[in-house]
């Protein structure tokens, strides 16, 4: 048997061969690792190596059409943003406060903001349109005669001329696709324009008057832009003027007949008529003196109208004045004309047919009150047009 002391130095002896060393160890396992990954490498197939081909060759087209829309988008992209500014700019220019108020006539914002802020008069929109031009051109009058009255240097502001060469003066004989006037028929629109024009005329510089746009002087651009209103205008009056030349023609000669007929008789002996000391004779011979003679004035003025030329200048008070005459007389007429027959039928009946006489005359009445009651907007807005100096932008029922 062996001793414990030979058995340890046995020990001793083995443990060195079976021990690694330190440094010779660490080398031959990287040496190992290397070995398994170049063999795990080689022992991959030929198909993931195309796969990863192809992966690579998607990314490098990716990228390619990345670069590509960016730079032909890009400017594209610009522009598009240039004019949304510019827009923003042009629209932010338009709706300065005081341009907006004057466009829409409203006259109280306009005072305010001019008592808070005068330097707002010199205010322009990209067409180089201010204050003045746009009450003109939008036919404001409150609002122009609001300017008028400012204590302001009239000569900057009345005088600017827009961008398109447009002076006050030129958007005053401008007309647009709209009815601007809220009053009806286009004579009388035709009427309102021409006053409008003469007004801003009036108030404007004088150096103004002769200013060309386009080789036209104000009075070229007037006459040209209100052509077909002229012309809508004149067919309105003609056919106007004919219905009511035919219904005083009727009425004439009835009135022609009454008041040539003498109810009650003539005296033998001195040819006076019998019934000459009774009211209702006397009011009778009046009123149907009165119809016929407004019939004649009535009849004369319609034919004239009839014959007119229809230039701009007659739309100013020529033919507006002869269908003002012309309607009032015919009412006249017509009134007169109920009278005499209503004399003359009292006088023939005296007191026999009384009570059933009175009920007609009322419905008669009626009858031509209603007539009367449906031409009579036509003749408070005639009368309107006629008489008012400066043209309103209201309805007569605003007023």
């Amino acid at each position: 048997m062996p001793s414990p002391n030979q058995s340890t130095l046995q020990e001793d002896k083995t443990t060195p061969d079976t021990a690694p060393t330190g440094p010779s160890s660490s080398k031959d396992g990287s040496m190992q690792k290397i070995e398994t990954t170049s063999k795990n490498t080689n022992t991959k197939s030929p198909k993931e190596a195309t796969q990863k081909l192809e992966n690579k060759k998607k990314k490098c087209l990716r990228l390619l059409n990345i670069i590509f829309l960016a730079l032909v988008l890009n400017p594209v992209i610009l522009a598009g943003k240039k004019k949304k500014k510019e827009k923003t700019e042009k629209v932010d220019k338009k709706e300065t406060p005081i341009l907006l108020a004057a466009k829409n006539g409203i006259t109280e914002m306009v005072k305010e903001i001019l008592r808070h802020f005068p330097v707002a008069i010199q205010d322009m929109n990209s067409e180089h349109k201010n204050i003045v031009l746009f009450a003109v051109e939008n036919r404001q009058p409150h609002i122009y005669e609001l300017l008028l009255n400012q204590k302001i240097q009239k000569g900057t502001v009345f005088r600017i001329v827009g961008e398109e060469g447009n002076s006050a003066l030129h958007l005053a004989a401008m007309f647009g696709n709209n009815l601007p006037w809220h009053i009806p028929g286009a004579a009388l629109q035709m009427q309102w324009e021409i006053k409008w024009f003469d007004y801003v005329k009036s108030s404007m510089p004088i150096h103004l008057f002769p200013h060309y746009n386009n080789n036209q002087t104000p009075r070229e651009v007037f006459n040209e832009s209100h052509k077909e209103l002229v012309e809508i205008g004149g067919k309105w009056l003609k056919a106007t003027s004919d219905s009511c030349s035919v219904v005083a023609a009727l009425i004439a000669t009835v009135a022609f007949a009454t008041s040539a007929t003498v109810p009650g008789g003539i005296k033998e002996d001195s040819g006076r008529p019998t019934l000459e000391r009774q009211p209702a004779f006397r009011i009778f011979a009046i009123s149907s003196l009165v119809a016929l003679c407004f019939l004649v004035t009535s009849m004369v003025m319609f034919l004239a109208i009839l014959t007119s030329r229809y230039q701009v200048k007659d739309f100013r008070r020529d033919l507006p004045r002869k269908l003002f005459l012309g309607l009032s007389s015919l009412f006249f007429s017509i009134a007169a004309i109920l009278i005499s027959f209503c004399a003359g039928h009292f006088i023939v009946l005296k007191d026999e047919l009384k009570y059933i006489a009175f009920p007609m005359y009322a419905v008669i009445c009626l009858l031509v009150t209603f007539f009367a009651i449906a031409q009579f907007p036509l003749y408070l807005d005639l009368v309107w047009a006629t008489f008012t100096k400066v043209p309103q932008r209201g309805s007569r029922d605003d007023t």
